[in-house]
């Protein structure tokens, strides 16, 4: 596993750190990679209620979620449309397994979240900024277009008008105003973001995982134009079958926090 990406855990919790802080953490192609497989192996752990995705601080204290895409290695790897679509499926990868994943997932997002970085926190579930935090995608600099496996969250959280507001005029946007234009769910101050970014994560933990499991792919799936199937109609109430609903009903009911085992 390459030392580009780290893992760590706390108790429930994976936090997934970008690692190249030298470079503002930007995702060359082996961070794709690396990304993909850190991801696999935190989707297959049973154990793990919520992933935290955040960026390496450089030793001058300076911080980003991630700069962007690795320009510099676009001359080599990224000419022409046959490598952009190898370079994209490299990417996507990554994307896919965060959206797929079993477990809610939340971007902390410090300082620059820009181009591959914002895709990136694009496909987690939520989404928390410290002050001072900018987003953007200036790809239009470069003249290439945005993936559609990134296009679509994007336009799905703040809409087409906000969404080419961002790709026609490149430019990074204050966290304040990307809350108030739906890329962000929470603005904290720069001092407790991490902190309040865990206690956020720790509430969403002790949660039951397969009703979490459930409404991350419902919310999805309203999006859609179509009617529901009677198996969709009844799908949440089949969570009533569960352990995990009886032990939520019973602690309730005694005024205990619950046990909830996933199952």
């Amino acid at each position: 596993m390459s030392d580009l990406v780290e893992l760590t855990r706390d108790d429930a919790i994976a936090t997934i750190w970008m690692n190249r802080p030298d470079r503002l953490n930007a995702i060359n192609l082996e961070m794709w990679d690396a990304l993909a497989e850190v991801l696999k192996t935190v989707n297959k752990d049973q154990d793990v209620r919520c992933m935290i995705l955040r960026g390496r601080r450089r030793e001058d204290g300076r911080v980003a979620f991630g700069a962007g895409a690795d320009i510099s290695e676009f001359p080599e790897k990224r000419v022409n449309a046959k490598q952009a679509e190898a370079y994209a499926a490299r990417m996507e990868k990554a994307t896919d397994a965060l959206e797929a994943s079993p477990h809610p997932s939340i971007a902390l997002v410090q300082g620059v979240c820009a181009g591959g970085g914002l895709e990136l926190a694009l496909h987690c579930d939520l989404r928390y900024a410290g002050q001072g935090a900018r987003l953007g995608l200036p790809i239009q600099r470069i003249g290439h277009g945005l993936p559609l496996s990134a296009l679509r969250p994007l336009v799905q959280l703040c809409g087409r008008a906000v969404a080419l507001e961002l790709l026609l005029e490149g430019r990074l946007m204050d966290a304040e105003d990307a809350l108030m234009k739906g890329l962000l769910n929470r603005v904290l101050p720069a001092d407790s973001v991490v902190e309040q970014t865990m206690e956020s994560a720790r509430r969403i933990a002790a949660g039951a995982p397969l009703a979490h499991k459930f409404h991350r792919e419902a919310t999805l799936r309203a999006l859609l134009p179509k009617p529901y199937t009677k198996a969709e109609k009844a799908a949440p109430h089949h969570l009533c079958d569960s352990e995990d609903y009886a032990e939520g009903v019973r602690a309730f009911l005694a005024k205990e926090e619950p046990n909830f085992k996933g199952k």
